[in-house]
């Protein structure tokens, strides 16, 4: 059957993607203590390469050891041993098995880096994070990053996609978005900076700019280099939708590959699905009439498409396939990612290109904390929403893990038993890393 979706994309780089389906980028908590690819990582990609997605997109692959989203994370820090590269090849051969391209996201948690990791994490100015749920998840307070170490931080994210080239990645996707230290430094709400790295938008920006001018300038033509941007961060005093749109602008003169619009941060995760506070006036929200769109940023993707001349994806909240197609056909999207059904349905893809699937199965809409509405995603108490939000997360996480290890999801899960799932992972996963760290 006949779909847009199986159309394939040239990105201005010249790297063909063989459809218009992409693995959006999701944390994976998989890495060895060393931050080095696993074997349960190369076997997770070889499934999803399997599924049939054109593109898949790594989860955050962190510049700086000190400073994770999460102790599972693959880092690329400083001058790579053999065995690291040899993972990150195998990783990236994995990621081709079936003849998707893969791209690896490149990232710097900044204060978005738990308490367990680094008791005092660093970003662009000293603004703790403030949400609810933080004994469950706790983060340290910041401190600002002086002159040098920003430019130290420059020089990391340029080292790590000089490596995923020489691993043989097809390109890199540079994470600016969801509150970590690039979208920090973005938002004049948690960038407070008075030298060139803060102030305007243009200084604000500078950070990501720049880091796009030295990769361009140290990898060859024909290696992908995209960006992932908020379309906002729903915050009071936050990035706007006309910041995101200005930034835009930017990076049309630095001839980035692709932009995959998305929103929100730890604080106001709307890429989750999930609101936690009230949004400003004015910020570029959907209007009433379409917040019953599936997909959360089509609309704000829409705008960016008007923008620029590089292929504009989406990801967050598709679940049918004529959604899909229709946000291909009217030029909202060129790329339509695919992230949480991929794992309880790793072929999904393969199923939406042939007809044998019309829509993603929803395993976990009906799945709560507690049997009552006080308990559910619905509760009128912020940390209970906040509790369900991180219980669904460690659903997807679970079954990732399950895939991981060859094995099949378990749909069965429950959320309550999915958070405990999720907490220890991570209680393993932060002592095998600080054991290892410390050595």
């Amino acid at each position: 059957m006949a779909t847009p979706l199986s159309e394939p994309l040239v990105l201005p780089c010249g790297v063909t993607l063989p459809n218009r389906l992409v693995k959006a980028a999701m944390t994976e908590g998989l890495s060895t203590p060393q931050n080095t690819v696993s074997p349960e990582l190369i076997t997770l990609y070889n499934a999803w390469s399997e599924g049939g997605a054109g593109l898949l997109i790594t989860g955050n692959v962190m510049v700086d050891r000190r400073y994770l989203e999460a102790a599972g994370n693959v880092v690329i820090d400083g001058k790579q041993s053999q065995s690291a590269l040899e993972g990150l090849s195998r990783m990236a051969e994995a990621g081709k098995t079936s003849g998707s391209k893969i791209v690896m996201q490149i990232s710097h948690a900044g204060r978005q880096t738990p308490k367990a990791v680094c008791e005092r994490p660093v970003a662009p100015s000293a603004v703790p994070l403030d949400m609810p749920g933080r004994s469950i998840a706790p983060f340290g307070n910041p401190r600002a990053l002086t002159t040098e170490e920003v430019d130290d931080v420059v020089a990391r994210f340029v080292n790590a996609i000089t490596v995923a080239e020489q691993t043989g990645f097809d390109g890199v996707q540079v994470h600016g978005a969801h509150g970590y230290l690039i979208s920090q430094f973005l938002s004049p709400r948690t960038n407070q900076r008075t030298d060139k790295w803060g102030g305007s938008l243009e200084n604000r920006a500078r950070l990501l700019l720049e880091i796009i001018r030295q990769a361009r300038q140290s990898v060859k033509q024909g290696f992908a280099i995209g960006v992932k941007l908020n379309s906002a961060d729903f915050q009071q005093g936050g990035f706007s939708h006309e910041d995101c749109l200005e930034v835009v602008d930017w990076l049309n003169a630095e001839q980035v590959d692709f932009i995959e619009i998305s929103g929100g941060n730890y604080e106001q995760p709307q890429m989750m699905g999930v609101d936690f506070g009230a949004p400003p006036e004015h910020d570029g929200r959907l209007a009433a009439s379409t917040q019953a769109r599936e997909a959360y940023f089509v609309d704000y993707a829409k705008s960016v498409s008007a923008r620029t001349n590089a292929p504009v994806m989406a990801t967050g909240g598709f679940r049918t396939r004529a959604a899909m197609e229709a946000a291909l056909t009217s030029g909202m999207v060129d790329l339509v990612g695919l992230a949480r059904p991929l794992c309880a349905e790793p072929d999904l893809c393969t199923r939406l290109l042939s007809g044998e699937a019309m829509a993603a199965l929803d395993h976990v809409g009906g799945k709560t904390i507690g049997p009552t509405r006080l308990l559910g995603p619905d509760s009128p108490f912020k940390l209970v929403r906040a509790l369900n939000a991180w219980a669904k997360q460690g659903w997807y996480m679970s079954q990732i893990s399950r895939l991981a290890k060859g094995e099949s999801p378990d749909t069965d899960l429950g959320l309550f038993g999915a958070l405990g799932e999720m907490q220890k992972a991570q209680k393993n996963a932060v002592s095998a890393y600080k054991q290892d760290f410390e050595q």
